[in-house]
């Protein structure tokens, strides 16, 4: 038996072999470990299917205390899918002290509500990325593959800069002005599309394909992502105006995308 199965006498989690699927597995996810942290055992279980069927290696917490045990113990996690409301301590209290305690595992927080408050909380605390439960599986799904992509060593430099933007490749964060903006990973992968295309135009479907990857459908005659993208761009132009009221570096090109400005 391996270590991490023989830890289950202590904690409540498991891991399970890949279930058969029509669809072909994420080729990036066949090293990659995925800890799921919830407390509804239903969602849990769907949600660790759906993640072994697309080749992830899946381990699974019934609570907080639990997830911070096992990380203590073996930090073997890629990524951390991290509930935000359970009974023993809540998301952030569990991110909080997984940083104060030095591990670096990036998380993605699971709410069943929409609040702004705390997305902006939990991004302050050190998250990647904040997802709502009723996006469904499959959304999920290619918003985790898109993250642990990230994670993969690439030639992209650590730092990059333009004008008065600094983007962080190295930790996804990007600066404004010398103080960090509050984006999500999904809000970072776009910006640093925009900043590397500067001067010129980057269509809505571009972006959109850095939300759910290549090809995604979405919406009537699979045009939803007018919409999408408008919604993001709005959150993004406002946190950085937070920064900078006079910040006005993304442009709209009306029927087609979004181009960068550098001042």
């Amino acid at each position: 038996m391996s270590t991490l199965r023989s830890f289950t006498a202590s904690s409540t989690f498991r891991t399970d072999p890949p279930l058969a699927s029509p669809l072909a597995p994420i080729k990036a996810a066949q090293l990659c470990r995925i800890l799921i942290v919830d407390d509804d055992g239903d969602y849990r279980c769907a949600l660790r299917m759906h993640l072994a069927n697309e080749g992830f290696d899946v381990v699974e917490c019934s609570s907080g205390l639990s997830a911070l045990e096992m990380t203590a113990a073996y930090q073997t996690a890629s990524l951390i899918l991290l509930d935000w409301r359970m009974t023993d301590m809540n998301g952030l209290e569990v991110l909080c002290e997984l940083r104060r305690r030095g591990i670096a595992t990036p998380v993605i927080f699971l709410t069943g509500f929409a609040d702004e408050a705390l997305e902006e909380a939990a991004l302050a605390a050190g998250a990647a990325d904040f997802i709502q439960k009723s996006r469904g599986l499959s959304v999920l799904g290619r918003r985790i593959k898109l993250a642990t992509q990230s994670r993969r060593p690439s030639a992209q430099p650590p730092l990059f800069r333009l004008g008065p933007l600094r983007l962080r490749f190295d930790i996804s964060r990007a600066f404004w002005r010398g103080s960090e903006i509050d984006l999500t990973l999904t809000e970072f992968r776009m910006i640093s599309k925009l900043a590397f295309e500067a001067g010129h135009e980057v269509t809505y479907r571009e972006l959109y394909d850095l939300v759910h990857g290549k090809d995604f459908v979405t919406g009537y005659n699979g045009v939803g992502h007018f919409t999408n993208m408008r919604t993001f761009i709005k959150r993004i132009r406002r946190k950085f105006q937070a920064i900078d009221p006079s910040f006005s570096c993304v442009k709209t090109r009306e029927g087609y995308g979004y181009c960068w400005i550098d001042e």
